[in-house]
């Protein structure tokens, strides 16, 4: 008897995204905590892969195992071009970029708070 997709809760939901992107081989993953600052989710993890090629594999294989292990359709965008994919999959939000098109867009910079470690770290 196989057992049914797992209860989804944000956290368990960030800990399998942050699994699937160590697996991977995702780079400079960074998790912000969104609680009480938006209503669009309880966290961001913002990742980047090498190339446009990484960046869709990367993304395609979480949906994957989000679909897989807790029953989670996700919505995806911008896969075919492969610079930045978003993948919305309820409670945690994530972004893959191409190092690139992150540096440029430096989302961080918006939902960071000031006074992080990684914040600081990406100020120098």
């Amino acid at each position: 008897m196989t057992a049914g997709p797992q209860t989804a809760t944000s956290e368990r939901l960030l800990d399998a995204i942050l699994a699937s992107l160590s697996d991977d081989k995702a780079e400079d993953v960074v998790q912000i905590d969104l609680r009480g600052k938006s209503e669009m989710g309880d966290y961001m993890v913002i990742a980047s892969g090498r190339s446009t090629r990484q960046v869709s594999a990367i993304a395609e294989k979480l949906v994957d195992r989000l679909k897989a292990e807790f029953g989670t359709l996700c919505k995806i965008e911008g896969k075919e071009t492969g610079d930045w994919v978003l993948i919305d999959s309820g409670d945690v939000i994530v972004h893959v970029f191409r190092p690139e098109v992150r540096e440029f867009y430096q989302l961080e910079k918006m939902w960071m708070p000031s006074d992080s470690p990684a914040a600081a770290a990406k100020a120098r």
